[in-house]
This record gives structure tokens, C-alpha cells and sequence, in this order.
């Protein structure tokens, strides 16, 4: 037996009579009356939401027939309150037809018998009876716990856990734990061999499914914990980390929500892929107000990128760095031209000048007070007094009279524009693939082969003319945007004539043409702030991508998952300081999640072996399943790697009935994809980092030795390809003696 778990809400249902429960294998008959009687409770509850369906788009046609007005030019009072009323039930009832209307598969999965004969349904929102009496309690509420905490050593009042498995509106499937051996009934049915087991054999799609009717109690009570600071949940692969975290922001969006839902819940994961994969988990527990981000695309919201690109190993461990703050520092100090400028310039027939020394000590002084976008006024102002300063005495001049001359002259203006003109993040990156200009910006902070490779990395041709960004460069570009600063806009030409066909309510001066439409706020914050944030894989985050994220969360409530022996970022140390940098003082809870349920002990063994042998220290969970099947490590015969991968993933088609994931080295991405994409739908072909919080039924690995070569972390990553499979695992070498091996003994 196992714990069956979930997270919705219950009935209390007819009372259960009460004697001595027996374990009994239950008849066919058996088992369709029980199914019926399942069948009958969930009929009853798909007739009440088409009910309260009906009911809510009711409500919103009488909200949208509240108030009716033929004005056009103005409203009175009166007629304001009238709108406000009409917009409330029109939000209201929008709101509750989007609950009812989404597709919530298997709505009531759980059923607890309790050992005062109340019988609760559980599923993934809440119904109630036209009394208000509850037909199905959301996973959520308090009197759900039990569902997922009741255990037989503390069964917490309950005699029996039923798990329903159901095909759209059908059950299917019925699956029970004994709680309470002592309970007194003797005709109570125990059906199946434990929902869990059940659930982790069947086969896997492309999409993560929520594990709402099967969570354990060591993960109700991650997912439960309170939500100040930060809770951290840690584990080995396959214990369900990041489901765990989706449901934990489900349950916070609804105990918390005014909170959560106007501030906004924000979920970080490593890849597009993943976040392609998860995507579906919370509107399947009926939560929509959440914001979705791999972390390459956390800074979409102040540049414009995707950052689905990798940087190569050796570049990805500098951009991540802490050192880069100090570059981008001096980058943006570093004047737009190559060669030093002087100012000169001639007023009433005397030539004033500025030499580059001044100017220099102009520029730093400005930028020790401003951001360099928001600084130009205050740096024109100290030209001006500088100059004035300089000024021969024969220039005989008031002070207002001397700048309004030197401000008018064409030299001064063009080169305050060449001088301090505004400047974007990505244009400042940039700047970086010049050799010169980063030997200045990274002196004595990068190698000098760290400052070519970093460069070497901004002369992409197609990066140049506007290509893609890299992962990586998402926390570089916020850090930018933080250091210069928002952008002037460019004020479009503004003609002071009023077209003939142009219709305006009130005289219009000419001044009022000049003002600009828009002015920005120097203290706004560019980017979005959230009231939590969850992030995902957090073993990959570097310590520049911690800064990013602290951005988006400076007062907000954080849930960070993750397994430090399946880091791609190799100083493990600095990334530990960020962390602990970003949690302060806040309350700080931690949860390890000790079961795997994804790996089967064989493959999970081996798994083991190879990272142990790397690193000691391994968080290493136990695995509960076997296949009987170990393993399969092949080799390329004639070494044509390409050949055996599709020969491969043929034979692993017909071993396995869900998803067969191909994890290939970065080097062989595109080739491997050529090879296998057409075989089946079944199929994924990705990189180690691109696996990582993916599951499929069966798994190649290809060439491993390259696969720890080619990633930043190296053996961690390739622990992570190792464990992804939840039924059979193989790998291929494209050569015997292959490295990898030796730690298998």
C-alpha cells in the first residue's frame, strides 16, 4: 500500500457504517459496484458545475443589462456608480466562468471514509450543493490534508483513502490504502495496489501531469509550509522537486490569495524546453495567475530576447561570474568614442577648451551621482562650469549670458551628442567585441584568455546584426539596464500646425504642441517586480542570474528548488554566497524530498556510481521501483554513431509505450536530430541541460564522454542524462574504453 495523494477539495457524503475494515481481494462484481457508486458521486458533481456554469453566465448577462446609457458626452455621478456596479459583476462572473469552463481532467480523484462515518471527496477545486453543502473539497483547503498526511501509524481520523482515476468524465479506475486496521467495519472494500505505483507505471507524454492525487507527506508538507521567506527543497533526481514546487504555488495562490494574485507569482526554470514541458500543471489545479520564465528570458521584460541559446562551457563560467559586475562597470564609464575627445569651441571670437583629462574626471564625477542615461543634464551642467571656470577675462560676460552662448553654438551640441549620447543595454554589450576595449574594461579582473573568449563571443556576425543572445547574456543586459539607466525616446518631428480634418475639444497654444507626449520617471523600475518567485533547476543559477532574479522579487517570498549534484555551474562556492546573499536575513525553511519515484533502482544505481565517483557528497535518494532491467551499454560498432543511435532509438520504440528521450552531447545536437525526428512522435532529441527536470519512459544517452567534455559541470550533468528514464535506460559510446565507464568498476 502507499500514501495517496492530491490536492483538492472534499464531500461529506453519506455516512459510512462502521465495524472492523478487511482487507479482502474484491470480486469482479465487487469492483463495478464500487465503481458505480464512484461514478454516481462524480455524475453528480459535472451536473452541478454545468449548473453553476449556467448560473455564472447569468450573472454576467444581468451585470452587462445593469446599466444602460445613451450619453455620449458626459456621466453624472449617478451614472458612475451604475458603471462601477456593471464592471464588478462583469469581473466577478468572468472570473468564476473561467474556473468553471477550464478542462480540468479527473476533477474529483480522492475519497476519504473517516472513522466518524463522514465520507469527503477531494478534487481540484471546490463544489457545493445547491444547500452549500460541499460535494467535492479543493486539494487545498484544510480538510483536504488528510488526504495527503494520513498515514497508518497517524491516520488522522480517516479508515480508508480511495484514489479515482478518471477519462474525462468516466472513473475508470479505483485504487485504496487502509488507514485504520481498528476501525470497526467489517464491509468496508480495500481495491488495487496503491495509486502511486499505479500512476508512476504508466507511460509519459511530452507534457508534465500533475501529481494531484498521488503527493506523499513528506511533500504536502513542503507544499504547505508557510510562505514568508524562503523555502528551499532539495533532493536527488526524481523525488518530484519541481511538481512539488508547481502545487506549492497553487496552494499559495489560494490561501494567499489578494496576496499572490495582485502581486504576482513568477516560476523560473532552466530551459524553454522545460518550461514547454510544465506549462500545463497549474491551469490543470486551476491556477492561471502565473507568470512562466525560463531563465535565459527572465530579462524579456527590459530587452527584447529569447535566450534560448547555450554559451560554450569555458564562456558560459565567465558571464556568470561576479567579476562581470566589475566590467560592466567600467564599460559603461568608458566613453562611446575610441580616442579620447577635447571640447573646443569659440564664443565672441575666444576659444574655450576642455582637454581629455578634464573630461575624463568630468565624466566619472557625473557617473558616481547618475546612471548615464538620466545623467546628461548633469553632465552638460559640469561642462558649462568648467568652461565657465576656463573662460579668458577678456570675455567679459554674465554667467546666464555665457551658457545660453555656449549652448547655442553647433560645436558644443555635436559634441555633447558625440560626447554622452544615450545608450542601450544590448549596444553597450556589444561594445565588448572590441579586443582593446575589453582589455580596459576586464584588467586584472579576466585572464587575458577569459577576455578573448568573452569577446570572441560578441563577434558573432549574426549576434552583430541583431541575432540571438545567449542565456547568459539575459543577466549581463539587466545588469546594464540597472547601471544606464531607461533610454531617452526619441521625440518624433512635431509639426505646430493642427491638421484641417483634426478634431480637438479645447484650444490648443503652441507650447502645448511642443511638450513631449511622454516623460520617464528616473525612478520607476524597468522591469517587473513579483510577490513570489519560484525558481526552478536552482543549482544552474549563477550568481549574476541571482542578481537578475533579486530584482524581480526585492520584497517578495521565495520557493528555490534544487540538488547541488546535478550542477552545471562549476564554482558550486560562489554560487552558494549568492544564494545566501539573496535569502539575508528572511526566514529560511528547508524540505528534502528523500524518495525517488522516477528512476528504476537499476538505472538509478548506476547513476549513483558515476556520480559518487565525482562527487562524494551526492545527495543520493532512494529509489522504491524495480524493472528487472538493467541498464544497456552499447557501442558503436563500426563507429558510426549515427547508424547506432537510430538503431537505438528503433529498439527502444518497441520496448517502451510513452516517450523515448534521445540525450545527445551539444556538438551532435543537429545531426542526431536529422537522424531520429523522423521515426516516431514519440521521440525528443536534446541536450543534457535541455533534459534536466524532464522525464521519459525510455532514455539513449550518446557518447557520455563527450557529454561530460562539453558541459560546464561536466560529470554532474552527465548524472543528470543518466536519470531521466522511468522505464529503461541505454547508452552508447562511440568507441570501447570509453572514460565514463571506469567508475562502474
Amino acid at each position: 500500500m502507499t500514501n495517496a495523494h492530491s490536492n483538492s477539495a472534499g464531500h461529506a457524503g453519506p455516512k459510512a457504517q462502521q465495524s472492523g475494515p478487511v482487507r479482502a481481494e474484491p470480486s469482479t462484481s465487487t469492483f463495478e459496484r464500487e465503481l458505480a457508486v464512484e461514478q454516481a458521486h462524480v455524475d453528480l458533481v459535472y451536473a452541478r458545475l454545468t449548473e453553476a456554469t449556467r448560473s455564472a453566465k447569468q450573472v454576467a448577462a444581468e451585470g452587462k443589462a445593469l446599466y444602460q446609457s445613451d450619453r455620449a458626452n458626459f456621466v453624472r455621478e449617478e451614472d458612475g456608480t451604475g458603471l462601477y456596479e456593471r464592471d464588478v459583476f462583469a469581473f466577478q462572473s468572468a472570473k468564476r466562468l473561467a474556473v468553471l469552463d477550464a478542462e480540468h481532467e479527473g476533477l474529483v480523484f480522492g475519497r476519504l471514509d473517516r472513522t466518524d462515518g463522514e465520507i469527503r471527496y477531494v478534487g481540484r477545486i471546490g463544489v457545493r450543493d445547491a444547500e452549500y453543502e460541499p460535494l467535492v473539497i479543493d486539494w487545498r483547503a484544510p480538510a483536504a490534508e488528510p488526504f495527503y498526511r494520513a498515514t497508518p501509524s497517524n491516520p488522522m481520523q480517516v479508515t480508508r483513502r480511495r484514489v479515482l482515476r478518471c477519462a474525462g468524465i468516466r472513473v475508470i479506475g479505483i485504487e485504496d490504502d487502509l488507514l485504520d486496521g481498528n476501525a470497526d467495519d467489517t464491509e468496508l472494500v480495500v481495491i488495487g495496489e496503491g495509486a502511486l505505483m499505479a500512476a508512476l507505471s504508466r507511460a509519459r507524454g511530452h507534457q508534465m501531469k500533475d501529481i494531484v492525487a498521488t503527493i506523499q507527506a513528506e511533500q504536502d508538507e513542503a507544499i504547505r509550509a508557510p510562505y514568508q521567506g524562503v523555502t528551499m527543497i532539495s533532493g536527488g533526481p526524481g523525488t518530484g522537486k519541481t511538481v512539488v514546487a508547481l502545487h506549492r504555488a497553487a496552494y499559495l495562490l489560494y490561501s494567499n490569495r489578494r496576496r499572490f494574485e495582485s502581486g504576482g507569482v513568477l516560476v523560473v526554470g532552466p530551459s524553454r524546453v522545460f518550461m514547454n514541458y510544465i506549462e500545463r500543471v497549474l491551469p490543470s489545479l486551476g491556477e492561471d495567475a502565473v507568470t512562466l520564465r525560463s531563465i535565459g528570458s527572465v530579462a524579456s521584460d527590459v530587452v527584447r530576447m529569447r535566450g534560448d541559446r547555450i554559451d560554450s562551457a569555458d564562456v558560459l563560467a565567465i558571464k556568470g561570474s561576479l567579476r562581470m559586475v566589475q566590467v560592466l562597470k567600467r564599460l559603461v564609464a568608458e566613453p562611446p568614442q575610441a580616442m579620447p575627445l577635447e571640447l573646443r569651441l569659440t564664443v565672441r571670437g575666444e576659444v574655450l577648451a576642455l582637454n581629455a583629462e578634464v573630461l575624463a574626471r568630468i565624466r566619472t564625477d557625473v557617473l558616481a551621482r547618475h546612471k548615464l542615461n538620466t545623467g546628461r543634464e548633469a553632465a552638460e551642467t559640469a561642462l558649462l562650469n568648467a568652461l565657465w571656470r576656463s573662460r579668458p577675462r577678456e570675455l567679459d560676460l554674465e554667467r546666464e549670458e555665457f551658457d545660453d552662448l555656449v549652448s547655442d553654438t553647433a560645436a558644443y551640441r555635436m559634441f555633447c551628442h558625440a560626447w554622452w549620447p544615450p545608450l542601450s543595454a544590448p549596444a553597450a554589450l556589444l561594445r565588448l567585441a572590441d579586443p582593446q576595449l575589453m582589455a580596459r574594461a576586464a584588467a586584472s579582473v579576466l585572464s587575458r584568455a577569459e577576455q578573448q573568449a568573452l569577446s570572441a563571443s560578441y563577434r558573432d556576425p549574426a549576434l552583430q546584426e541583431g541575432g540571438e543572445w545567449t542565456a547568459a547574456d539575459g543577466a549581463l543586459l539587466d545588469e546594464l539596464v540597472n547601471l544606464l539607466g531607461p533610454v531617452p525616446e526619441q521625440e518624433a518631428e512635431i509639426s505646430l500646425f493642427i491638421d484641417s480634418d483634426e478634431e480637438l475639444p479645447e484650444v490648443v497654444t503652441t507650447m502645448d504642441r511642443m511638450i513631449p507626449a511622454k516623460e520617464i520617471d528616473p525612478f520607476a523600475l524597468p522591469y517587473e517586480t513579483f510577490a513570489h518567485i519560484l525558481v526552478d533547476e536552482a543549482q544552474d543559477i549563477t550568481p549574476m542570474q541571482w542578481r537578475m532574479l533579486r530584482r524581480r522579487g526585492p520584497q517578495a517570498s521565495w520557493t528555490v528548488v534544487g540538488d547541488p549534484a546535478q550542477s552545471s555551474w562549476p564554482d558550486t562556492q560562489e554560487a552558494a554566497r549568492a544564494v545566501n546573499d539573496m535569502i539575508g536575513r528572511a526566514p529560511l525553511r528547508r524540505f528534502r524530498m528523500s524518495t525517488n519515484y522516477r528512476s528504476p533502482a537499476e538505472v538509478f544505481d548506476l547513476a549513483a556510481r558515476v556520480v559518487v565517483e565525482a562527487y562524494p557528497d551526492a545527495d543520493l535518494p532512494t529509489a522504491v521501483r524495480s524493472t528487472g532491467i538493467e541498464p544497456a551499454l552499447l557501442v558503436a560498432g563500426d563507429g558510426d554513431l549515427v547508424r547506432a543511435t537510430t538503431d537505438a532509438v528503433q529498439t527502444l520504440l518497441t520496448q517502451v509505450e510513452g516517450t523515448v528521450g534521445v540525450i545527445s552531447p551539444p556538438s551532435r545536437l543537429g545531426q542526431l536530430s536529422d537522424a531520429v525526428a523522423q521515426l516516431s512522435d514519440r521521440i525528443a532529441v536534446v541536450t543534457p541541460l535541455e533534459s534536466k527536470g524532464l522525464e521519459y519512459d525510455g532514455v539513449l544517452v550518446v557518447s557520455p564522454d563527450e557529454i561530460v567534455e562539453e558541459s560546464p559541470g561536466g560529470v554532474r550533468v552527465l548524472y543528470v542524462a543518466l536519470t531521466r528514464p522511468t522505464q529503461r535506460l541505454v547508452t552508447l559510446d562511440a568507441a570501447p574504453g570509453a572514460i565514463w565507464r571506469k567508475s562502474l568498476g
